[in-house]
């Protein structure tokens, strides 16, 4: 049970950005700031470097790995196929209770976005993209695009502060939005590819605003 819950408490610390991208995971140190057993850290540490999030050299220990901009952009391609079969799928299977889940993220990213408050407006996002992977019941895709989603762990890119970016986001969460609750998969699918399409885009120019916290980048 020790392993598991390890397991979950570093990859949370990596995917928050407590644990930075090239920061050192030294054994005996996260045993005693988790508050867990050093073989426990170890067998996490393997799981992590499975998941692509830790990176382990021989007579130098780990590190959290960097996502460079070329994979960020590999990976942001690869979620675009499986979100928009996920969308897809949502569409097809939405009721009442989902549609309502998804007006509520929606309009509380318009009010974030109006406030100003753009680190909480991609909080929000990210929660949409997840109650759309709910949604779609599409167990498969999910699994595989989580650990995409870990990869590219939230702090290192924040491209809802790209200029033009917020207004452009809330366009394409609104029409991914509207055709998964009016029912029409393609739309739908369609919608979520050109929206991460669209990110992957601001990454390979290299649009990312510099001189922001590690602690507080993500992709929306």
């Amino acid at each position: 049970m020790q392993t598991a819950s390890s397991y979950d408490a570093l990859r949370d610390a990596i995917v928050r950005g407590a644990l930075a991208p090239d920061a050192r995971l030294v054994e005996s140190e996260l045993s005693t700031a988790f508050e867990m057993s050093r073989g426990a850290v170890r067998t996490a540490l393997i799981r992590l470097e499975q998941d692509g999030l830790v990176t382990r050299e021989p007579h130098r220990g780990a590190r959290v790995r960097r996502v460079s901009d070329e994979e960020a952009v590999e990976i942001l391609e690869a979620r675009a196929v499986l979100e928009a079969l996920a969308a897809r799928q949502a569409a097809d299977r939405i009721d009442e209770s989902g549609r309502a889940r998804l007006r509520k993220f929606l309009a509380r990213q318009r009010e974030l976005l109006a406030d100003g408050d753009l680190l909480a407006a991609s909080d929000v996002n990210a929660e949409l993209h997840a109650a759309l992977l709910e949604l779609s019941g599409h167990r498969t895709a999910t699994r595989l695009i989580n650990t995409l989603s870990a990869q590219t762990v939230r702090y290192q890119y924040r491209t809802i502060l790209i200029p033009g970016r917020p207004a452009a986001s809330v366009d394409e969460h609104a029409a991914i939005v509207e055709a998964v609750i009016s029912g029409r998969p393609a739309d739908a699918e369609r919608a979520m590819r050109l929206h991460l399409l669209n990110v992957a885009d601001a990454v390979r120019r290299g649009r990312l605003p510099g001189g922001i916290d590690s602690a507080s980048r993500g992709i929306i």
